[in-house]
């Protein structure tokens, strides 16, 4: 009996994770990998490493040999351009045409880029590839100012970018403030002002109306306000769409406001196509992180073999640095939730602030924001995933010590299920067997459970 045919449209890293487990499981199958862009899968998320010296293949997360070597064939640098459902079969931009039994789409996302008139010039770019990042050290090479359009957390990233490349750096966002959708008002404002303290210029409620050739520099930004700022390389970087054309063209379900639409296997509305990642919308919600895509790519591996999984939707709380600032963001960060009760500290000499959202009996953590100290990001990030009760005094979760803080969370306090690495989903009871197992030092433990590592 042949093998079962699996395509995969997409090498990013959701993609290349969904095959990681088909290779995991023991399957007898054909696997074919179909990546648009001219090479392997890479680390996304550390992409702004490029511009302090990482080379791409120190991002690759493989290699074209590895793949060989697993007996995948692998295609890169073609995009696949039609899926004929009828047939069963993908065709790429080149002619070539790959017949399949299971689909599975790993498209990701694009950037968005408004519509904003003289936005099409060679010194307006995107920040979103290894290529991209390749166009942008160019242009920066021949400028002295650089502006990113957008405040959330790529944008700022990609102002981190621009300021590594010796370029002075502008970030101008049409919201009130930074990071709107992980930051509550009072963790925006601090987290502008420490960045523009390492001199970065912010201009928040900017809409930019047009881009015109400039008198002392190469490009003029002219906003709605009437003002106007002065640049010479021009970064959009306000926010993402999902890669969805070619479900819409062969007639797969798609979502109001884009993203393939896939139930809680992850399937689509065609039971031999299945949708990962930033592509997919489950709940008429779309997944921009990682862990949650990792999630999917292994709930609808699962499929193919005995012990199927589901996705059912996925924690969103995050801990990054952002151009060397601690931020933090669990739950419900904007304290939406009906009856909730938020405390709040702010030591405005150290440059820190802290909140956290609690339920009306204060005995649930719903959320928190942290921006210059992360310190108690886990002890809070395992409050609110595990529902531990809270002390009687919630506030002391944030308080300094020398305020009446609370000792931080210690590990046996913690339930065997709790997750203790969200990208690879290990569980603290996963940790204790790799212990148990004979694993004593840190990297063996990184070895045996992937903790750490994503």
């Amino acid at each position: 009996m042949a093998a079962r045919k699996i395509v995969v449209v997409g090498n990013g890293m959701v993609g290349h994770h969904y095959v990681e487990q088909l290779l995991a499981s023991g399957l007898e199958l054909d696997i074919t990998v179909l990546g648009a862009e001219p090479r392997p899968a890479y680390d996304r998320v550390h992409l702004s490493e490029f511009f302090a010296g990482r080379k791409p293949e120190e991002l690759a997360l493989t290699t074209r040999e590895h793949y060989r070597a697993q007996g995948v064939k692998a295609h890169f640098g073609d995009a696949v351009t039609v899926i004929d459902r009828d047939a069963k079969r993908v065709v790429t931009a080149g002619g070539r045409r790959f017949a399949y039994d299971t689909l599975v789409l790993a498209t990701g996302s694009y950037p968005f880029v408004p519509p904003i008139p003289g936005g099409a010039r060679d010194s307006c770019l995107t920040y979103r590839t290894i290529d991209d990042l390749g166009a942008i050290r160019v242009q920066a090479q021949q400028s002295r100012i650089g502006v990113v359009i957008g405040g959330g957390l790529l944008g700022l990233e990609c102002a981190n970018a621009l300021k590594n490349l010796g370029l002075e750096a502008h970030v101008v966002e049409f919201a009130s403030g930074l990071m709107g959708v992980q930051l509550d008002d009072g963790g925006s404002r601090m987290l502008r002002r420490k960045i523009e303290a390492l001199g970065v210029c912010v201009h928040t409620g900017k809409a930019t109306k047009e881009i015109v050739d400039g008198e002392d520099c190469r490009l003029r930004m002219n906003f709605a306000d009437g003002s106007h700022l002065g640049t010479d390389l021009i970064v959009f970087s306000a926010g993402i769409r999902p890669h969805d054309q070619i479900a819409r063209d062969c007639g797969l379900e798609v979502a109001a406001r884009g993203g393939i639409v896939v139930d809680y296997h992850c399937r689509t509305s065609d039971s031999d196509i299945f949708a990962i990642g930033e592509c997919a919308s489950f709940g008429n919600f779309i997944y921009g992180l990682v862990a949650p895509g990792y999630r999917m790519a292994e709930a609808a591996a699962s499929q193919l073999g005995a012990d199927k999984q589901v996705f059912q939707g996925a924690d969103m709380s995050t801990k990054l640095k952002l151009l060397g600032v601690d931020v933090g963001s669990i739950g419900d960060s904007h304290g939406r939730a009906e009856g909730s009760l938020a405390y709040q500290f702010c030591d405005e000499k150290a440059a820190l602030y802290k909140r956290i959202n609690v339920s009306a009996d204060g005995t649930r953590l719903l959320g928190a924001v942290l921006v210059g100290d992360c310190a108690d990001y886990d002890t809070l990030l395992q409050y609110f995933l595990n529902g531990i009760e809270l002390p009687a005094a919630p506030e002391s979760l944030i308080l300094p010590a020398v305020a009446g803080g609370a000792p931080k969370l210690g590990p046996a306090a913690l339930p065997l299920a709790a997750t203790v690495c969200s990208c690879h989903n290990v569980s603290k009871g996963a940790v204790v067997e790799a212990i148990g197992a004979g694993c004593c030092a840190l990297g063996d433990v990184k070895s045996a459970t992937k903790a750490s590592t994503g």
